[in-house]
């Protein structure tokens, strides 16, 4: 399996190629996700149009994936999944843990539009400040 990692904006895009079968590929691909959680990212998609086959080995990735992923409060997108790979995740009940798009630019667009507004831009912020939760009444005359 080929594994290349790019950027689109913030996002990392890992695009996975060939089959996802047993032996380095998924303590590999693990580790890359690690970095890229342990380097700050909270939004990543795991493109995976080039891959026609998952085996175990897949599995226990995509949900050691999840978990790292979850812990560190990214958000994980598939993006390209075919039929089978879609049938074998249904299979063992992963689909309900992931969000699962039609294709890379689809994943993108989702996590650009659900994105957290920027440092300085205007909306709410992800938590309200510490201190009054809200300002003190007016004096009435």
């Amino acid at each position: 399996m080929r594994i290349a990692v790019r950027f689109e904006d913030d996002v990392p895009v890992v695009s996975l190629s060939g089959k996802f079968l047993a032996g380095s590929d998924g303590p590999y691909l693990r580790q890359k996700v690690k970095d890229l959680v342990d380097a700050g990212t909270k939004k990543l998609v795991l493109n995976f149009s080039d891959v026609p086959y998952i085996d175990s080995t897949g599995l226990g990735f995509l949900a050691g994936a999840r978990v790292t992923a979850e812990n560190a409060g990214v958000r994980v997108i598939l993006a390209g999944l075919n039929t089978h790979v879609r049938k074998v995740l249904e299979d063992v009940q992963l689909t309900q843990f992931f969000t699962i798009s039609e294709d890379e630019a689809a994943a993108l667009a989702q996590l650009k539009q659900a994105g957290l507004p920027a440092q300085g831009s205007e909306g709410a912020p992800a938590k309200p400040p510490k201190g009054k939760k809200r300002p003190a009444p007016a004096s009435e005359p």
